[in-house]
């Protein structure tokens, strides 16, 4: 690809379309094929999802898989990082009113939190920061929001991301275990997705400005907190609920209904993808092993066998399978999270790291010179010449 080559031609059709399907940058930490789904740096996604969460993380930075050796350093930097948090940092959690606000607001206050407590001014060193940060500010969120400080435990050197999030909970034993697996897996898939999804450009045009780290991904977390974006898992577990059984005929009735009264089925379709989400169906052969007989997860086996015909029938929908939505809200509900409003903040979560890589990424184009400031241009309408008389 040459600087001169034609990528894409603007005609009418593209303006106030939310820039859906315009080029506008590379990325070089994932993509998304329309049939083979998200892969991460040439990897599918199905090939890591049994990984450290640390090592994916290493490959969106790196791009690059680490030895073993690598492997160890990048832990034991992430577990310094993490042990180092600034003293009181995040004790303006503890100011907010325990169940005032979505979690998202509280995430995204956390994170602005510990810019303003430290921020070094080195977009690495600060990204990593956060991103070793980011278990104790979960943790925090969900006990002090929850008012259950007293639930919340300390920090453990030498674990992992996700298993010292599950360990500040307070949760032991083979709970502790199937949380574990639960959350690296959602972890993992949930890490990046291209350059263009809202959350992901919205904290990288906020970094182009050379905004802080905190600051843009902040922001990306506000992208992520809208119902069209980031709490789809959330709204898809209601969906479930709502549904209330495994039958299909009773589903088929059901599903039938949400359409002629113009509402959306949650769970299915995707921007790219005209395939079934191979997220998908990773969350849900892992649900077939931890919770098979769990009333939710039976509802979400149903609507991926029902669903998909249904939605067939629409010429509009060019894919009606499947998302990663579908399941992973009823694997979170089945290891112990009943209160959807916080899954979006696990999805948040898991997105820093790739963001993070992202905006490192346009930090360094141009030969160290940064990707320039996003300025796109926008058409006048409805604005004809006038004049005070």
């Amino acid at each position: 690809m040459s600087s001169e080559d034609v990528l894409f031609t603007i005609t009418g059709r593209n303006l106030d379309s939310g820039l859906r399907g315009v080029p506008v940058g590379t990325c070089q930490t994932s993509f998304v094929d329309p049939l083979e789904g998200v892969h991460y740096v040439g990897y599918p996604v199905e090939d890591l999802v049994n990984m450290e969460e640390e090592d994916v993380i290493f490959l969106l930075m790196h791009k690059r898989l680490p030895t073993e050796e690598e492997a160890q350093e990048f832990h034991a930097e992430l577990t310094q990082r993490g042990e180092n948090i600034p003293t009181g940092a995040l004790r303006v959690l503890e100011s907010l009113t325990p169940g005032s606000g979505h979690p998202m607001d509280w995430l995204s206050i956390g994170i602005m939190a510990l810019g303003a407590a430290e921020n070094t001014g080195d977009t690495r060193a600060d990204a990593m920061n956060l991103i070793a940060r980011m278990p104790e500010l979960m943790a925090r969120i969900f006990r002090l929001r929850g008012g259950e400080k007293e639930k919340l435990q300390p920090r453990r050197p030498g674990l992992g991301l996700v298993e010292n999030f599950v360990h500040m909970m307070g949760y032991k034993g083979q709970k502790a275990r199937d949380i574990e697996r639960v959350l690296r897996f959602f972890f993992i898939l949930h890490m990046d997705h291209g350059g263009g999804n809202l959350s992901t450009f919205s904290g990288k045009a906020v970094a182009s400005g050379w905004a802080s780290i905190y600051s843009s991904i902040s922001s990306a977390m506000n992208a992520l907190s809208g119902p069209l974006h980031g709490r789809a898992n959330q709204a898809c577990l209601e969906f479930v609920q709502r549904i209330g059984t495994s039958d299909h005929q009773e589903i088929e009735d059901f599903v039938r209904t949400e359409l002629e009264n113009r509402r959306p089925i949650y769970g299915f379709g995707h921007g790219v993808l005209r395939a079934e989400d191979p997220r998908a169906r990773l969350l849900i052969e892992l649900g077939e092993e931890i919770c098979p007989d769990d009333d939710n997860f039976k509802i979400v086996r149903a609507l991926r066998e029902v669903v998909p015909s249904i939605l067939s029938e629409i010429p509009k929908i060019s894919n009606p399978y499947p998302n990663v939505d579908i399941a992973s809200g009823s694997l979170l509900h089945s290891v112990g999270f009943r209160m959807p409003e916080y899954y979006t903040t696990f999805f948040g979560w898991a997105r820093v790291a790739g963001i993070s890589a992202q905006i490192l990424d346009e930090r360094n184009a141009r030969d160290g010179r940064g990707t320039p400031i996003y300025r796109p241009k926008y058409i006048p309408k409805n604005q004809p010449l006038r004049r005070l008389e």
